[in-house]
């Protein structure tokens, strides 16, 4: 089930909030049998009859519980339990992701030594809906119990609820048990301003999905599937829109799941924090997808020895985490590529930084002045931005095309050839004001925090206004109504 279908909003969560709260607090376990089954419904739906992948959760879900009990009560090999809880979980995340594109590499290979006689065949089965997710928050569970910083779940139906718990199940974001675990342990009474709260997290998910993010997809996708056809103008046009689209779409889910979760009484990490202000790559990647970042950083990247073993080997760390995070985007040699520039910009930008750093010395500019400041964060979108051609585009030659494009911008465009790009006038400027108005919030964000939380201090009348006029900004400029297709969340496929 998709958050941005009338089903969800008007159906599947007004009645499972009236069934969750009115079934009895006690015994304790009532609400939360509750929670499992909407749960349970919420994922079912969304597998579209593809009901062994509900099989596969539930074997994921039994097989950790009984990981994490192992190495608690058996801790003489307790190491050798968590090798085979990794290897579990990574051996159903590679048959379903990676087998096929092993395969592929593996037929490239016979093809040039057979003349291409010699294929083998390609399993043709779907990903299974959030398994990209699930996976990598039972592992952490498994680690966390390892290390000794989290206990072992002893009851296994709270353990089911925190893999399963719908609001962050299919795209995150990717919790840790420390967190939510004990936040399962009693069901929490209605509150009406957590309840608030949560409403307007959900309603700033849904302007940012259906006003803001749909909309610059419809620029994105036509040049995009074009291939650089359109011209460099066009390229840098969609793709500077494409990363709009990317984090509206994914900060809208995050969103959304937050404020879900909290109308239940449940809170989950922020997933974001105004990435596209950031003033180097390194920050970026502090502020963009954090609950993954995080999980590579304290899973991954640490373990190798993060930047403790000297500079050479904090950039072989660096890359061998960016090209983990781009195979976990998708088993493909854009996101392959997509990773390693990253890994690239972050060994360049630690390489170079004592460098950068007397350059502003010697040039009498104050590293941390506005314009130093406004200069670093245009650079780092600029960095950040080329990066998303590879994980935007088709297939690496469409990546590359794109890339010669930008490289050969021509004349700027006229209007007719704008028109061209997928986007008529008043969606243009109506897309220009969506993307101001994005960065416009990330600004307050910094600047003031939870831009939620201080709306919820206004007067109530402010309140209300505010909160009408989100609501009519989605019914007036959503992306709904007919001939529209309604776009999935990108993460989704993930």
């Amino acid at each position: 089930m998709v958050f941005s279908s009338l089903s969800f909003l008007f159906c599947f969560f007004p009645a499972f909030l009236l069934v969750y709260y009115l079934t009895p607090s006690r015994p304790a376990g009532a609400r939360n049998a509750v929670l499992l089954a909407g749960s349970s419904v919420f994922y079912i739906i969304g597998l579209d009859g593809q009901w062994a992948y509900f099989a596969l959760l539930a074997a994921s879900v039994l097989v950790n519980y009984g990981l994490g009990l192992a190495i608690v009560r058996d801790r003489p090999r307790a190491k050798l339990w968590l090798i085979l809880g990794i290897c579990y979980n990574f051996l159903w995340l590679f048959l379903f992701k990676y087998l096929n594109f092993v395969l592929t590499g593996v037929n490239g290979a016979l093809g040039l030594v057979s003349g291409g006689k010699a294929a083998i065949p390609l399993l043709r089965w779907a990903l299974p809906v959030g398994i990209s997710f699930y996976t990598f928050q039972a592992i952490g569970y498994t680690v966390d119990v390892y290390r000794g910083s989290v206990s072992a779940e002893q009851r296994f139906w709270r353990y089911l609820l925190f893999i399963s718990f719908f609001p962050q199940l299919v795209a995150g974001p990717i919790e840790r048990s420390g967190n939510i675990l004990p936040q399962l342990q009693l069901p929490a009474r209605f509150s009406y301003e957590r309840a608030k709260s949560g409403l307007v997290l959900m309603l700033w998910g849904y302007i940012q999905k259906m006003v803001v993010a749909d909309r610059l997809a419809l620029l994105a996708d036509t040049v995009y599937a074009q291939g650089g056809a359109l011209g460099g103008w066009a390229t840098a046009a969609a793709t500077v829109l494409f990363c709009f689209e990317l984090y509206c779409d994914f900060s809208s889910y995050t969103d959304i799941a937050r404020g879900a979760a909290r109308i239940l009484g449940v809170e989950l990490m922020e997933n974001f924090r105004s990435p596209f202000l950031s003033q180097s790559v390194a920050e970026f990647w502090r502020n963009w997808h954090i609950s993954l970042s995080s999980f590579f950083r304290d899973y991954l990247y640490i373990p190798l020895g993060g930047s403790r073993r000297g500079l050479a080997r904090t950039c072989v760390n660096t890359m061998v985490v960016f090209l983990c995070s781009g195979l976990w985007h998708g088993a493909a040699w854009t996101f392959v590529a997509w990773g390693l520039l990253h890994g690239l910009y972050l060994g360049c930008g630690r390489l170079t930084l004592p460098l950068r750093k007397r350059l502003y010395t010697a040039l009498r500019v104050p590293y941390g002045c506005l314009p130093a400041r406004l200069w670093r964060t245009a650079w780092t979108f600029a960095l950040v931005a080329f990066s998303m051609i590879f994980f935007r585009a088709g297939g690496m030659d469409a990546a590359l095309s794109m890339v010669r494009s930008l490289l050969r911008p021509g004349a700027f465009p006229g209007r007719e050839a704008v028109l061209a790009w997928g986007m008529d006038g008043p969606d243009l400027l109506l897309s220009a004001v969506c993307v101001a108005a994005v960065v416009l919030c990330d600004v307050l964000r910094r600047r003031w925090g939870s831009l939620s939380v201080r709306l919820l201090q206004k007067p109530l009348a402010v309140q209300w206004a505010v909160l009408l006029a989100g609501v009519l900004t989605v019914a007036i400029f959503g992306m709904y109504g007919e001939g529209y297709v309604e776009k999935p969340f990108i993460y989704f496929q993930f």
